[in-house]
């Protein structure tokens, strides 16, 4: 008996270490995230000149005009509608064409269907950089340099690599006999993907919002090649303004940079139950 108790004791010890362990790194890690967005946020309140003096303090004079000047200089009226339709239009045409296309190459097999999935998996292995040139003296032969489309364009198309592969492989884990029961009772591909796969796809999509949303909306490399009309450009080349003459105004570049982050805490503030269901369903499915 004394000894079974003396071992039950030394694991529920061993068990409360572990767990005590666990907690520790995890508010550290929690620290050390949270702790530079906390240090940004706070500092936009400052004046330059208060920053200068105590980089590390709370703000002893908060003004709200470190707002104002860097919304006026980086003209974010214009640019913040640009990001909102970049974000989701590429988004949602990244979710619904990798699903749709996922689908064919998952369920419907043809001759077809390896080599040209395996052209779009090549597209995981191009980087921006490699692609910079070529798709500027694309969109400029088409004639659609210069315009909302030819970003949205460019946004799906780089998107779509790493979206068919996720969605192709999820796909593939959804039992065949669905779709060959659908296909006996009559019912075409089209539709079968409206009302069985899209359905049962939302873990995958939720993945696929996650990853686009915050990746179109920070992205600078290619629209900076894609326009030049300050009518047609995104948060990041406004906030990109702050660098130049401008870099020794902390107070401003400091509040450009929230502004241009509160979307994104607002997105995930707002759906983080549903981006942490969709995830983990993910997890689970795969």
């Amino acid at each position: 008996m004394s000894e079974h108790s003396g071992t039950g004791l030394s694991g529920k010890i061993g068990a409360a270490v572990a767990k005590g362990c666990a907690y520790i790194v995890m508010s550290l890690f929690a620290i050390m995230t949270v702790y530079p967005i906390f240090w940004l946020v706070m500092n936009a309140f400052k004046p330059t000149r208060e920053f200068q003096i105590n980089r590390i303090g709370f703000p002893q004079n908060p003004t709200l005009d470190n707002f104002s000047g860097a919304w006026e200089l980086g003209e974010f009226a214009k640019l913040l509608p640009n990001s909102i339709i970049y974000t989701v239009g590429a988004t949602v045409g990244i979710i619904f064409l990798s699903v749709l296309a996922g689908f064919a190459f998952a369920k419907i097999k043809s001759r077809a269907t390896k080599p040209i999935y395996g052209s779009f998996l090549i597209g995981i292995l191009l980087t921006v950089q490699t692609l910079m040139i070529p798709l500027f003296l694309e969109v400029s032969l088409l004639g659609i340099y210069n315009t909302r489309f030819a970003v949205l364009l460019v946004y799906i198309g780089s998107g779509l690599p790493m979206g068919i592969y996720l969605s192709t492989e999820f796909i593939k884990a959804i039992p065949s006999a669905l779709v060959e029961s659908a296909r006996i009772d009559g019912a075409g591909y089209f539709r079968i993907f409206r009302d069985i796969i899209f359905p049962m796809t939302v873990p995958v999509a939720t993945t696929l919002a996650i990853l686009n949303i915050t990746g179109i909306w920070n992205e600078f490399a290619l629209i900076n090649i894609l326009v030049s009309k300050t009518s047609l450009k995104s948060m990041p080349l406004g906030m990109f303004r702050f660098s130049g003459s401008l870099s020794s105004d902390y107070g401003k570049q400091f509040a450009a940079l929230t502004i241009g982050m509160l979307p994104m805490l607002a997105f995930y503030a707002v759906f983080r139950k549903q981006i942490t269901k969709g995830v983990s369903a993910g997890a689970v499915k795969g």
